[in-house]
């Protein structure tokens, strides 16, 4: 089977696993979902043919993972399950990537390879990103629960911009961790930082995958029935 004319997006949600072979190849199924594998795969100059061949293991492999079906479950039950993955989860863990991002650049501050602007990135990174969760928590979430679909088609719009903007933001802080890479002589605190900032990056991509593949499709398609 060949999924090079599928989209990055359907792919995530149709194949166990997809996902985390997609974080391996750094193509991006959240934002960039409605792109094809094919097209995403040139443009990074990866081998289709080998990503076609992972992603058919995949399919063919059972799933260990017994999480329920997201694209069927209540509206309700996916938004408690969104905020309490994700928005808390972030909640939680910058305001500890922030502190250790200025440990790491007050200590190695002689360094030619210190992540000079990571802790400033970051700063920026959880002021934008608690305004959005704050929107989504006090507005387009009730909205959603009281059966409000079509009146939150307009700030599913907004939060899907603001998911792009926070995706360029992703964007400079590999750009500033030489894509999330720690130097070879780097010390416990160094690596520590990347390490959770490579899983800050995971979560948030997963984070925007559920809201933007799958919370607003079907937002959408229950308004085309009110």
């Amino acid at each position: 089977m060949t999924f090079s004319n599928q989209k990055l997006s359907d792919i995530a949600i149709s194949v166990p696993g997809a996902i985390k072979l997609f974080r391996e190849y750094d193509l991006d199924y959240c934002c960039g979902g409605s792109v094809e594998l094919a097209s995403a795969a040139q443009a990074k100059n990866l081998d289709i043919n080998e990503i076609n061949t992972r992603l058919t293991e995949l399919q063919n492999t059972p799933s260990e993972i017994d999480e329920p079906n997201w694209t069927e479950t209540p509206f309700n039950e996916l938004i408690t399950y969104i905020i309490t993955r994700f928005h808390d989860g972030h909640r939680e863990q910058l305001p500890e990537l922030l502190e250790l991002a200025k440990k790491v650049e007050e200590v190695h501050a002689d360094r030619e390879d210190c992540p000079i602007g990571v802790a400033a990135e970051l700063e920026n990174i959880f002021a934008d990103l608690s305004q959005h969760l704050m929107k989504e928590e006090q507005i387009l979430f009730p909205m959603i629960n009281a059966g409000n679909y079509m009146m939150a088609t307009m700030p599913i719009r907004v939060m899907e911009m603001e998911h792009d903007e926070m995706g360029d933001q992703l964007e400079v802080l590999k750009s500033l961790t030489n894509n999330v890479t720690a130097p070879a002589d780097a010390c416990t605190s160094w690596r520590t930082l990347y390490s959770g900032i490579a899983h800050f990056i995971d979560e948030l991509m997963l984070h925007t995958h559920t809201e933007n593949n799958i919370l607003f499709p079907r937002v959408r398609k229950a308004a085309d029935v009110e």
